[in-house]
């Protein structure tokens, strides 16, 4: 295939080549497909930026009914090309492309659920009486400039939901893609353009990690939005620590639980819990990672579960396969070492991860089972995110065994329990510590109609989905007092004569 065209970073409401630290963007599904080739220029951070801030006064000052009228265009825009960014999207990260076209999809749902749902969330509100028989209002204002640093595994969703609550609300973006997908990173910013919305409300630039470093430590930024892994948090946190004023949603990793109770529907839970932990080839950060048995009904689901895993389908993007190659060589090479700590901890192997050799070249690997008889703290295996298609497997006894181990983790983003009882649900939707607790359901699989954000390692407890427009604004309050001044009301020691 043909490589994408280098446009340049998106400043301004103009794309503007950079001419430096050249980097190759190779499809992980197909060596030979070489992508995209991108640049990086870190003086366009500033001019990024300074964009964004210019921009800001006037696009803030505009109606919530102008500002929905320049995203529905861009609506319309993601709509008419949808399939473009499907492929652009499966190209770059291997998804199949009914995976990639789910998330192009997803882009124009994004602007209609926020527009006609999120918003509703800040909206200003009356207090008749704040005191004194004086009218209170609660309204919401926009920050000001916000940083969006997007991931690889979903490359246009990820930042889009980002990017719709911080334009609805007022304020205005510089987006700085992975490295790993920069070419739907353009895409996404071809996409504005063509919806023509205002010079430097939204920009674009891309980079590698001393971009990102320079975009979210940049005095002019008011705010900083990541979707990542934990590592690359911390270090975002770390990197702002003196500037206290900003605002900082991060959204990371999980070692996401799946709970399968003996009165579990098996036929049901088997199929959604393999879909959990190995869609997207495990790189979600939702993807189950533990699933926790009932002793009764063990052996009937591993062996069940296992039948179904060596059947799943996999290859390249444009055949029908249910999960392609892993990003890069780095996360192949990782997913194998972790088949050799599992063993090396005393992991049970029940189906190993390996390497596949495919017609074409590509970080292609199998999926993996482990089952833990004796559960260590200071297992590797088992409580680092592998983020690959890995899951280990545990056998309780008791209700208390389960929660345990559930909670035996320092991240907290999903979990899921399989139960035909709704207070077993219950006790375990109030005793594990997780953002998103579901019933019957996979651990992946949001709704932009929910909060979604996680627990300890998982995040800073900044819930994205519906609730993103909350990070996007500040409540500010205001006492009006549209009456006359009253001369009998002064206060005691002042005089008006």
């Amino acid at each position: 295939m043909q490589a994408i065209e280098y446009k340049g970073n998106y400043i301004n409401g103009e794309f503007i080549k950079a001419n430096s630290n050249e980097w190759i963007k190779t499809s992980p599904a197909d060596l030979k497909d070489q992508v995209f080739t991108a640049y990086e220029n870190f003086e366009h951070v500033d001019d990024a930026v300074e964009a964004a801030k210019v921009a800001f006064k006037a696009w803030a000052r505009l109606s919530i009914d102008e500002r929905k009228a320049h995203l529905l265009k861009l609506k319309e825009v993601y709509i008419k090309h949808k399939e473009k960014i499907a492929e652009c999207i499966a190209r770059e990260t291997g998804k199949p492309l009914w995976e990639s076209r789910g998330e192009a999809g997803a882009l124009a749902s994004k602007i209609d659920i926020t527009l006609n749902e999120s918003i509703e969330l800040v909206k200003d509100q009356l207090v008749e009486n704040a005191g004194g028989g004086l009218k209170g209002y609660i309204r919401y204002k926009p920050k000001g400039v916000l940083a969006i640093v997007g991931p690889f595994n979903f490359p246009g969703h990820l930042p889009n939901g980002h990017m719709i609550p911080a334009l609805i609300s007022g304020n205005t973006v510089v987006f700085k893609p992975s490295e790993m997908t920069p070419a739907t990173g353009q895409l996404l910013a071809e996409m504005v353009n063509e919806a023509g919305l205002p010079q430097g409300v939204f920009n674009m630039v891309q980079g590698q990690v001393e971009t990102s470093k320079r975009l979210v430590r940049h005095e002019k930024v008011d705010g900083v939005l990541f979707t990542g892994s934990y590592e690359t948090g911390l270090r975002i946190k770390q990197d702002i620590v003196t500037h206290y004023w900003k605002s900082l949603a991060l959204e990371m990793g999980g070692k996401n639980p799946c709970i399968v109770w003996k009165d579990a529907d098996l036929d049901k839970a088997v199929y959604e819990t393999l879909f959990g932990a190995y869609a997207s080839s495990g790189q979600r950060c939702s993807c189950t990672s533990r699933v926790i048995l009932h002793n009764d009904i063990k052996d009937e689901f591993l062996e069940r579960f296992h039948k179904m895993a060596k059947k799943i389908k996999i290859g390249h993007w444009s055949e029908d396969v249910f999960y392609g190659p892993l990003i890069s060589e780095s996360s192949m090479e990782k997913y194998l070492r972790f088949q050799e700590i599992a063993v090396r901890e005393g992991a049970e192997r029940i189906m190993r991860g390996k390497h596949i050799e495919m017609d074409k070249q590509g970080y292609y690997v199998s999926p993996s089972i482990y089952f833990i008889n004796e559960t260590k703290k200071d297992s590797v295996f088992e409580h680092e995110e592998i983020f690959g298609p890995a899951i280990a497997v545990y056998g309780v006894d008791t209700f208390d065994e389960a929660m345990f181990l559930a909670n035996d983790t320092a991240y907290g983003l999903a979990a899921s329990i399989f139960t035909n009882s709704k207070d077993t649900y219950m006790q375990a939707f109030y005793e594990i510590e997780a953002g998103i607790i579901n019933w019957n359901r996979p651990t992946c699989g949001a709704s932009s109609k929910l909060p979604f954000g996680g627990e300890k390692k998982s995040g800073n407890g900044w819930p994205s989905g519906h609730f993103a427009v909350y990070y996007c604004t500040s409540p500010v309050s205001a006492i009006e007092d549209d009456k006359s001044f009253d001369s009998t009301k002064i206060a005691t020691g002042i005089s008006l004569e």
